[in-house]
């Protein structure tokens, strides 16, 4: 065997293949190519083994090793225009070893390297496809040229060697793009949520401004959070505000809303399926408690959510694990939750619509936001926060509410709160010629029945007159009068869903349970 080889026995494949599982992991480039060369060593003796990386037609010292790496070596480069050997052997990638004839049209390590004359060397190119990265370079102190086999074993390792750098680099790429999709993602939550806890943060409502200290006192934790109130009165706002002053700000805020798809659909929507779980499941997909993963799942109209899926939404909160649709896998997911709802859960519990146990599990911590009409002294905010929002829908920039627009809009009591409050503005926006909206800009709707969540009359009646009223009687009478003023029309503006401040598929889903009909 040759004096050039290492008397351990050879065994490329386990190079190789080490090689190709280490481009795969999160070590760096340099990390990689070290190894290599470290490895490199059960192959062929060197003093020195150097990868140069192939930058604008030269070649620059990128990692060394061996016992005769000094300090100049490290910055060392190579003009391909100054060494056609070297450039010869990039072309061809061709591995060659230089004899000592070689070295008299010079040496490449010449002041940097103090070897004798005639020593071994070898230089083997580094290419992967069409792509050159430069060249690994190999000097040893004795008198003689590499031989064939060895020449021939380290070119070999120096292909493998560059597929993993190749490797490598697509796997940073891959890295630094998903870091800028992470960035943008968090700019974007940031900025929706910046928006969000504004709103709450700067609140001159002296109940909105104790919500807000202790919503910022529960998310510090990582208790469930269930927030309460009227339709529209900013449930997913508060939501988002709270995972931005959580330690998971940096992780993902998904939402599902319970009452917007189809109960069928909700499992696989929650907890994901694997393919062919049922008709059209053509692929594995993701739930949105996976999506989730080290950030918070906001399960807005948590009140609509099937029984049937309620306890294992209580199984997935309290083991924070589940089973894809379609799966026995067991599944884990570290998931904050946070639910909200407009619906009297109390008494949802007591109709036997929610679970008991769901229920407590999920309260731990309530919250409710009161409507706009408690808080009329944040209409101002409110309105620059909106009509912030809605300029890229409208085209409409720069657009504020005057003092006499401001007083005329606090002297209507909003039924719809905030999400009505917004309408009427982008209405105004848009029927307006002038950046400034006053009074005669804002078209206020005709006082209309006020909804389910309102404070009880002055003389303790409710909706529906009578003692001992249950809220499935109360709600059914109200819901009847509502849609016999509009003709039992559900849909559309001045509909009985908008009246009622109700999305149309809760109110009908509403209507099936209190067996109502439009007419």
């Amino acid at each position: 065997m040759s004096t050039f080889l290492p008397e351990a026995k050879l065994d490329l494949t386990r190079d190789v293949k080490a090689l190709i599982e280490l481009a795969a992991t999160d070590e760096t480039l340099d990390q990689l190519l070290r190894r290599a060369l470290d490895w490199l060593a059960r192959i062929a003796r060197y003093e020195v083994a150097t990868i140069f990386l192939l930058e604008n037609a030269t070649l620059v010292a990128r990692v060394s090793r061996g016992p005769l790496v000094n300090e100049k070596l490290k910055s060392h480069t190579l003009p391909l225009s100054q060494f056609p050997m070297l450039r010869e052997a990039i072309e061809t990638r061709r591995a060659k070893a230089f004899t000592e004839q070689d070295h008299q049209h010079g040496d490449a390590m010449d002041g940097v390297l103090n070897l004798p004359a005639g020593h071994a060397c070898m230089v083997v190119p580094l290419f992967a496809g069409e792509k050159n990265y430069g060249l690994l370079t190999l000097d040893c102190a004795q008198c003689e040229t590499y031989p064939a086999q060895v020449v021939e074993l380290v070119e070999v390792y120096g292909h493998i060697l560059s597929i993993a750098i190749q490797g490598a680099e697509q796997r940073i790429l891959l890295q630094r793009l998903h870091r800028q999709d992470h960035e943008h993602a968090k700019l974007l939550e940031a900025e929706l949520s910046g928006e969000s806890a504004d709103v709450f943060r700067l609140s001159e409502s002296p109940a909105v401004q104790d919500l807000a200290r202790r919503a910022r006192q529960v998310a510090e934790t990582q208790t469930p959070v269930l927030i309460m109130g009227e339709t529209g009165t900013g449930k997913e706002r508060l939501a988002r505000a709270i995972h931005l002053w959580s330690s998971r700000a940096d992780h993902p805020f998904v939402t599902l809303n319970c009452a917007a798809i189809p109960a069928g659909l909700l499992e696989s929507e929650l907890f994901g399926h694997v393919k062919g779980a049922f008709t059209g499941a053509n692929r594995d997909r993701s739930g949105r408690f996976l999506m989730a993963n080290g950030g918070t799942l906001l399960l807005d109209e948590i009140g609509e959510l099937p029984l049937e899926l309620q306890a294992k939404l209580l199984r997935a909160l309290q083991e924070q694990t589940f089973e894809p649709v379609g799966s026995d896998r067991t599944v884990k997911a570290d998931v904050r939750i946070l639910a909200a709802t407009h619906v009297d859960l109390p008494t949802a519990v007591v109709d036997k619509r929610f679970r008991e146990d769901l229920f407590y599990r999920l309260s731990v911590f309530p919250l409710t936001l009161p409507p706009l009409r408690q808080r009329l002294e944040d209409i101002p905010r409110l309105c620059a926060s909106i009509l912030e929002e809605q300029e890229r829908r409208t085209g409409r920039r720069q657009m504020r509410v005057d003092q006499e627009g401001i007083l005329h809009l606090q002297k209507y009591r909003w039924p719809g709160n905030i999400r009505e409050l917004a309408n009427t503005l982008e209405r105004a926006c848009i029927l307006s010629r002038n950046n400034v909206l006053t009074a005669a800009d804002i078209d206020l709707p005709a006082p209309r029945p006020t909804a389910l969540f309102s404070p009880a009359r002055p003389n303790g009646s409710n909706f529906a007159s009578g003692p001992n009223r249950t809220l499935d009687e109360v709600q059914r009478q109200h819901i009847q009068s509502v849609l016999e003023t509009c003709a039992g029309r559900i849909y559309g503006k001045n509909g009985a869903a908008e009246r009622l401040g109700l999305k149309p598929s809760t109110l009908q889903s509403r209507m099936k349970r209190l067996h109502l009909s439009r007419h």
